[in-house]
C-alpha cells in the first residue's frame, strides 16, 4: 500500500481494539483510551518504521506508554485485577464459576507471568513476537510462559480443591 493514509487507516481498523484491550488490562478506561490513542499517534509518526507484523510493535508501544503513566503516579492495576473486574456478579452458571476459578488462579501469578499468558493465549503471539512486547528475548519469554503455565495449573488445582471444600 503506497498511500500512507490508507495504510494507517488499515492499521488502525485492524488493531485498535487489540491495543485498547491490552491497555484496559492495565488502566482505567480513560487512561486506556489515552494510551491507545497515543499508540496510534506514534504509529502515524513512525509509519515507515512500523513492521510488517505490526501488532507486537503496537502492544510494545502501548506497554511503554502504560509504564510512563504508572511512573507519573497513576495506579497500575494488575492484569488479573482488570480481568476480574469484567466478571459479572453472581455465580449463576458453571461457566461463571469456571471463569472465577481461572481468574483467582491467575491472580496468584506474578504480573510478568500473567502478561505472558495473555500475550500467548489471548493475542495468539508467538514467543518472538510476544518477547518484543514484553521487552525480553524469545528464550526468556518461552521460559516465562512455561513457568506461568506450570504455576497456573497448580493454582487452578488448588483453587478447585478450595472451592470444592467450601461447598
Amino acid at each position: 500500500m503506497d498511500d500512507p493514509e490508507a495504510r494507517f487507516t488499515a492499521l488502525y481498523d485492524r488493531h485498535y481494539r487489540s491495543v485498547l484491550g491490552y491497555a484496559l488490562l492495565r488502566a482505567e478506561r480513560q487512561a486506556a483510551e489515552d494510551v491507545a490513542g497515543e499508540t496510534f499517534l506514534i504509529a502515524w509518526r513512525r509509519l515507515d518504521g512500523v513492521p510488517e507484523q505490526p501488532l507486537p510493535w503496537l502492544l510494545g508501544v502501548a506497554r511503554n506508554l502504560l509504564r510512563k503513566h504508572h511512573e507519573r503516579g497513576r495506579r497500575w492495576t494488575t492484569s488479573a485485577e482488570r480481568l476480574a473486574a469484567l466478571l459479572p456478579e453472581g455465580d449463576v452458571a458453571d461457566e461463571v464459576s469456571d471463569r472465577r476459578m481461572a481468574l483467582e488462579a491467575l491472580s496468584t501469578l506474578p504480573e510478568h507471568e500473567v502478561e505472558a499468558v495473555i500475550l500467548a493465549s489471548w493475542y495468539g503471539l508467538g514467543p518472538a513476537e510476544a518477547a518484543k512486547v514484553a521487552g525480553c528475548s524469545a528464550r526468556a519469554f518461552s521460559v516465562r510462559l512455561h513457568r506461568a503455565r506450570r504455576r497456573l495449573a497448580g493454582a487452578l488445582d488448588l483453587t478447585r480443591t478450595t472451592l470444592q471444600e467450601q461447598r
